[in-house]
């Protein structure tokens, strides 16, 4: 496969690149769920046109990697399924508005709405290095009831490589474990697991969401991992400042 991109998951696979010479990955573009920037906004979708353009003229498949986050199925009542987005920010309006250029394009595609990875080399906006920095500092802001699917990123490799091997295109799939775990858990565990009390600021503005993987154990008959706890014992210490200065990597 082609990768367009060099960040965080661009480097998880390049390990299966060369199975699926069919296949462009889009896996660059905006990944800050708070941002609001049109300027940026614009960039990408520049690039998905571009990117769709070329693929409807190669004749290869298109994977759009999309949000399964809060931002696009945020709104209460919402189910999470594929079919029932309901975008409650700037960002899952314009990841939404992103799906439909691609469904649109004329090329094969797949588009993965991919929950919240957790691996090396994350981006320190991301969810569990943020987390961890702030366990670390003594003080953490939770928002009240709010829980997050977390996937350990060799689960989304794994999912892809199959999804492609059996030539799966033309679907919209939720890419997550289908467990949702309280945030107040994942600093529950990162506290002990790092050796930290931080103090919490519990605060009343958060919002829920939960994410359906049905469609995805139906095509492949298994899903992702469940297990945060592993995940977090995992990849969270390669974001303390102790494991940072002693060079540790993923068990």
């Amino acid at each position: 496969m082609d990768i367009i991109g060099r960040g965080f998951l661009a480097r998880q696979l390049a390990e299966v690149a060369h199975r699926h010479p069919h296949a462009v990955v889009l896996a660059a573009g905006v990944s800050q769920v708070g941002l609001t920037d049109p300027v940026a906004f614009a960039r990408e979708a520049r690039l998905v046109r571009e990117t769709a353009r070329t693929c409807r003229e190669t004749g290869r498949t298109l994977v759009f990697l999309s949000t399964a986050s809060a931002a696009m199925y945020g709104a209460p009542g919402c189910t999470g399924r594929e079919d029932c987005p309901h975008p409650t920010t700037a960002y899952g309006h314009h990841k939404r508005a992103l799906e439909e250029v691609v469904r649109t394009a004329g090329c094969a595609f797949l588009i993965l709405r991919l929950s919240h990875l957790v691996g090396p080399g994350q981006a320190p906006h991301q969810l569990v290095p943020a987390l961890v920095r702030q366990v670390e500092s003594g003080s953490v802001r939770i928002f009240r009831g709010v829980r997050r699917d977390l996937v350990d990123v060799r689960d989304f490799v794994q999912v892809l490589d199959h999804l492609l091997a059996l030539g799966v295109t033309g679907e919209m799939i939720n890419l997550a474990s289908g467990f949702a775990v309280p945030v107040a858990d994942v600093v529950t565990h990162l506290a002990a697991l790092l050796g930290c009390e931080p103090r919490r600021e519990i605060v009343n503005l958060g919002g829920d969401h939960q994410v359906s993987v049905q469609k995805l154990r139906s095509l492949l008959r298994w899903g992702t991992s469940a297990d945060y706890r592993a995940t977090l014992d995992r990849y969270a210490p390669l974001y303390s400042s102790r494991a940072t200065a002693s060079g540790a990597r993923p068990h």
